[in-house]
């Protein structure tokens, strides 16, 4: 099973702490780590590696979804820009990176501390350092769900 089937088990058997709402398409839940505060992941309710082997309805719902969540990212964050990424390099199942980004959250890293979030140290970005708290997530979540719910 892949990791992000096996996270979506989670969900199912309530077992998941990340796990936000429900949609038609995917799960919103809350990423693990959290340099990048209200970094938020998007996955897909079906095991597919490409967004075009989607079926059209599927694929236009997913990419609508993923806007509004971004919004609501946005919004319950605080973000200054959002930056939406969708690789599937290392876990081909369809899932959106949709991270919250404000001036200065890079740091010293980039160019003049801005760019990609990838450009920032991953020994740091995963650092258990930057797992938010039982608390902080309980928080995280009814921010977000919040705005989930405005929009929806």
């Amino acid at each position: 099973m892949c990791f992000i089937c096996d996270r979506i088990k989670k969900i199912k058997d309530g077992t998941n702490p990340y796990f936000v709402k429900e949609l038609t398409t995917g799960y919103v839940v809350i990423g693990d780590n959290q340099h990048f505060r209200g970094y938020t992941l998007f996955l897909c309710k079906v095991h597919k590696t490409e967004v075009f082997y989607l079926d059209y309805s599927t694929k236009m719902k997913f990419l609508e979804e993923m806007s509004v969540v971004a919004e609501a990212v946005s919004n319950a964050f605080g973000a200054n820009k959002m930056n939406y990424e969708l690789l599937g390099n290392g876990d081909t199942h369809l899932h959106w990176h949709l991270f919250p980004r404000k001036d200065g959250d890079m740091g010293n890293y980039g160019n003049n501390g801005k760019g990609p979030v990838w450009w920032y140290p991953k020994d740091q970005m995963y650092s258990d350092d930057n797992r938010p708290s039982q608390e902080e997530l309980s928080v995280m979540k009814s921010k977000l769900l919040c705005e989930l719910e405005k929009l929806l």
